[in-house]
């Protein structure tokens, strides 16, 4: 029984330990990311990031930008043909008519 306890107790700490360890990086995060805000501006920062994870990227000659956009059309493509179906289904259902009501 009482290892029980201190085991809980051990839990207790570890999660106590853990929290404030998220918090301190949570806090962290807020404060880099609204310094970077009152620096560069929202326009700045966010195309900082856009091209930190590749979504924004200069391209060298107008063959390297047509790829690019030929990539992205086939993803909404494949979107399309992902959803459609789905849409459809859910276009064509049959309705319950409830007797008594129109």
């Amino acid at each position: 029984m009482k290892k029980a306890m201190t085991d809980k107790k051990g839990a207790g700490i570890f999660m106590a330990v853990m929290g404030g360890f998220g918090a301190a990086i949570g806090l962290w995060a807020f404060v880099a990311l609204s310094l970077s805000l009152s620096k560069a501006g929202l326009s700045e920062v966010a195309r900082q990031y856009m091209v930190a994870i590749g979504l924004v990227s200069e391209q060298a000659t107008l063959v390297d930008f047509y790829t690019h956009i030929k990539g992205v059309e086939y993803l909404i493509c494949l979107a399309f043909f992902a959803a459609f179906p789905v849409f459809f289904k859910y276009v064509n259902t049959q309705k319950v008519t409830v007797p008594g009501q129109r």
